[in-house]
């Protein structure tokens, strides 16, 4: 046994010890998935095998694409059509055959279709045997029945409150809100919620035929009239004389006279509610939206069950308690609980004996999941808001539960979010996988995972078209010979760089009294005209204080707001975070920052029809040129007619999308590509047009590394393609939905954007992880752009895992010294030399020296 860096102790791997002949591998022949080269290659079986290779260079394409999603193929095979139905299929991978292929079982980062009732409980099972517990076990109010599990569940109707359906949140709308401008008569506007132009009108000449005096104040208008105007569910139909005014209108209906049309009425509440559940346009959304607020429901105090359930306590709380506690205190009150148990000596054995084996299970479960360094989440924390790392360790602690064994588990970075210490706990839970006689294909970047490999599988040379080659098969020690490996040049002969020595500060960012989560008025201060990397462990509260709090506290010191996303619908809406409130302030250093960019990892775009081409802009510039061929101006085509959101140029068929929905009556919907346009999502007129011997979905379908030799003598278009290239994402299509790009491009695609805007200096760049997903040698090129930003007068702050990262920067400031309540403090910060000495920061033995 050896130690590992940082204390931890994990297994030594014998090199060449691994089988791989035709009994003990799985064997691949012509894998031709997206951009593989008709590869063939060997794979051993029970060992762990990680897929290396610069981004976009085809591991996933082999791992998943190719290894997995013939797996499951085979698999649906046997099941019935009725049951294939309802499991999400990935495409029939392009291979010529595969032998030797275990049951594949995939770990990956994407969320799937979030949902706001899905928690950490739920994915974990955890929650199932709480709901037993308290059933079984729990201390009953006097004369109340026994429950069964059920009644715990907020996704049942036995369990749910009734006042917000088990969701604990319950939408709301004020006056406030609806009538911001009280001074105002209902003609003059007064009700901001009401719909603009006609609509606005109409309702307003309703009230007048319904007898009410819209020239007045609002606020001299009784309450009562105030209140149903804005809140009743009531709908009257009346009629209504647009010319008339408020007497004319009251002596018209009472003769009966003929009206101009009949109007129905609807509250404030009413059409906010009607209308964000039931439009389809975004901008309406937005607009409907700012009128609603989610609070917590007053009836179940955000528990989500009835108050019956929330009667019955154990360990001196109710369900809903102990699923706010971190799995670390849970941990710690079930064992005293069941160590209680299994001493007293009661007439209620019985009981006993249920507390000690529900929660034996239940903490064999925690323990799996605080070994993964995940112990700071709570069980009631929903999915949606995890980070697609946490989610797939989630999953991954509980394959370890279920002790499968002859499956093959395919993982896609499993590091991801990982600090180094906890890494350490990864690898000891992978090996635990392999004990138990399964193989891991494990997709990865992070260096300790590749060293910890049986087997390397390095694919390249590099992106997109360049890449799609097995550049290296076999032990970890056979690549160090070879040459023409990224990954080779970083493990075994990385650059002697000159140690450069860090920038000094310009001025600082002081923050005083930040309470933020686990942040408990903390005073730091953020060196400006440098580079700082935030450190620390998952949860210790890193992205409370950079992505979150000093983000929130500079926007409102400029006197600006944080953008937020339209919600798409009620569970969207539902889905935001409760508002957690930011506290502290900003004491010095203001003056010298004029703008703030805030690159996060959140889609780009939640539709296919957001993609990395609309995103950076450079769509505009190409439809211009599109625009000014001599055949579209011959026709009158403007810049519009190229655009595949707008009716006059895209196909009619599939309106623009490329693909349609094929329902099949056993089987589940597919899609294909639209019969109409072949999938080029324009009408054929539209494509009759070309720029350079190119239709627009011909350039469309470019790379940005194609696309900047084609439109070389474009400079409005050079500049944003370059931008993509700085960052590595040279190998993305221009039209790449947004939809399929990770949490680590689309942060890259938001950063690309800001690279192609004139640097002015004065600007504070906050990013969150950005090398999440990205080989060593495509940091090398992030870190390369990050610095012309300081070079050029501006600040950069990230969170960061990555020691490369960390270690280049000129100043490192290291939260802790644990996560959720034993973190939030600074453990460390000075340049990385000075961290690095640090006797209590966790992060200290990992930085590179």
């Amino acid at each position: 046994m050896s130690k590992a860096k940082g204390g931890s102790t994990i297994t030594p791997k014998k090199v060449n010890s691994v089988p791989c002949d035709a009994e003990h591998c799985v064997q691949v022949r012509g894998a031709r998935v997206h951009n593989l080269k008709n590869i063939n290659i060997d794979l051993p079986r029970n060992a762990l095998v990680v897929f290396t290779g610069i981004s976009g260079s085809g591991k996933s394409s082999l791992a998943f694409g190719t290894l997995f999603a013939e797996s499951q193929r085979r698999y649906l095979d046997s099941v019935s059509p009725f049951a294939r139905r309802l499991i999400d299929q990935v495409d029939e991978p392009d291979v010529d055959s595969i032998d030797g292929l275990p049951p594949a079982v995939a770990l990956q980062q994407q969320r799937g279709t979030p949902s706001v009732r899905s928690s950490v409980g739920s994915v974990t099972t955890i929650s199932n045997a709480l709901r037993m517990l308290y059933s079984r076990a729990g201390q009953y109010p006097q004369g109340q029945k026994i429950l069964y599990a059920d009644s715990f569940s907020a996704n049942t109707p036995e369990g749910a409150c009734p006042k917000c359906h088990g969701i604990g949140r319950v939408f709301e709308v004020t006056e406030k809100m609806l009538v911001p401008d009280d001074t105002k008569t209902i003609r003059e506007g007064a009700i901001a919620a009401w719909p603009p132009a006609w609509q606005g009108k109409n309702l307003s000449r309703i009230l007048v035929s319904l007898g009410h005096d819209i020239d007045k104040p609002w606020k001299m208008l009784p309450k009562k009239t105030r209140d149903w105007i804005l809140f009743t569910e009531e709908t009257p139909t009346v009629p209504v004389y647009p010319e008339y005014d408020f007497a004319q209108t009251l002596e018209a209906i009472d003769k009966g006279e003929k009206p101009h049309y009949m109007g129905t009425f609807a509250s404030a509440k009413h059409f906010i509610m009607h209308s964000f559940a039931t439009t389809q346009s975004l901008r309406t959304k937005k607009r409907v939206s700012q009128f609603m607020y989610i609070s917590e429901c007053p009836d179940c105090k955000g528990k989500k069950l009835k108050r019956e359930s929330l009667r019955v306590k154990f360990a001196g709380l109710d369900i809903g308690e102990l699923s706010r506690l971190t799995l670390n205190e849970l941990a710690k009150r079930l064992r005293d609980a069941g160590n209680k148990a299994s001493t007293k000596s009661d007439p209620h054995q019985e009981k006993n004996i249920v507390v000690q084996r529900i929660t034996r299970d239940i903490l064999v479960r925690v323990e799996a999941l605080t070994t993964l360094g995940l112990g700071y989440l709570s069980l009631e924390r929903s999915t949606p808001t995890l980070s697609g790392g946490e989610l797939q360790r989630l999953r991954l602690a509980t394959q370890i539960r279920s002790q499968l064994f002859g499956v093959v588990y395919v993982l896609d970075e499993p590091s991801a979010g990982l600090h180094p210490a906890d890494t350490q706990s990864l690898l000891g839970a992978l090996d635990e996988l392999i004990r138990a006689g399964n193989s891991l294909f494990v997709v990865e970047h992070d260096v300790s995972v590749i060293q910890h490999a049986d087997w390397i599988v390095d694919i390249g040379p590099n992106a997109g078209s360049h890449g799609g080659e097995v550049i290296y098969n076999g032990p970890l020690e056979g690549l160090r010979a070879v040459k023409g490996s990224h990954t080779s040049h970083h493990l075994f002969s990385p650059l002697a760089s000159a140690k450069q020595l860090p920038r000094k500060p310009t001025a600082w960012l002081k923050l005083e009294g930040v309470e933020r989560n686990n942040l408990q008025g903390l005073n730091i201060e953020f060196p400006l005209g440098v580079m700082s990397t935030v450190t620390g462990i998952s949860g210790s509260g890193k992205s409370s204080l950079v992505s979150q709090a000093l983000v929130e506290l500079v926007y409102d010191a400029l006197g600006q707001k944080k953008t937020v996303e339209v919600p798409s619908d009620e569970t969207a809406l539902l889905e935001r975070e409760l508002e957690t409130s930011t506290s502290g302030q900003i004491v010095a250093g203001m003056e010298l920052v004029r703008r703030l960019v805030s690159v996060d990892q959140k889609p780009i775009g939640r539709t296919p029809r957001s993609n990395l081409a609309t995103y950076t802009g450079l769509f505009d510039h190409v439809r211009k040129l599109f625009a000014s061929t001599r055949k579209s101006k011959a026709r009158g085509y403007d810049a519009g007619r190229f655009s595949f959101n707008v009716a006059k140029g895209r196909c009619s068929n599939c309106e623009g999308v490329g693909f349609v929905s094929v329902e099949l009556l056993f089987l589940p919907s597919v899609y294909s590509p639209c019969s109409v346009c072949r999938g080029q999502r324009y009408n054929d007129k539209t494509l009759e047009v070309t720029y350079r011997d190119k239709n627009i979905a011909e350039v469309l379908a470019l790379t940005v590394e194609t696309a900047r030799e084609f439109f070389e003598n474009e400079p409005s278009v050079v500049r944003a393609l370059d931008a993509l290239l700085q960052v590595g994402l040279g190998y993305l299509r221009l039209g790449q939905p947004a939809t399929e790009l990770s949490g680590g491009e689309a942060q890259r695609v938001k950063l690309a954007t800001e690279l192609q805007r004139s640097q002015r200096g004065d600007t504070l760049y906050v990013l969150d992880e950005p090398t999440t997903g990205l080989h060593q040698e495509d940091v090398s090129m992030l870190m390369l752009q990050l610095n012309g930003l300081v070079d050029s007068g501006n600040t950069v702050i990230m969170v960061e895992h990555d020691m490369q990262v960390a270690s280049s920067s000129d100043w490192v400031i290291d939260i802790g010294p644990g996560a959720g309540d034993e973190g939030g403090l600074v453990v460390a910060q000075g340049p990385p030399a000075q961290v690095a000495k640090s006797k209590t920061s966790l992060t200290a033995p990992f930085m590179l020296s």
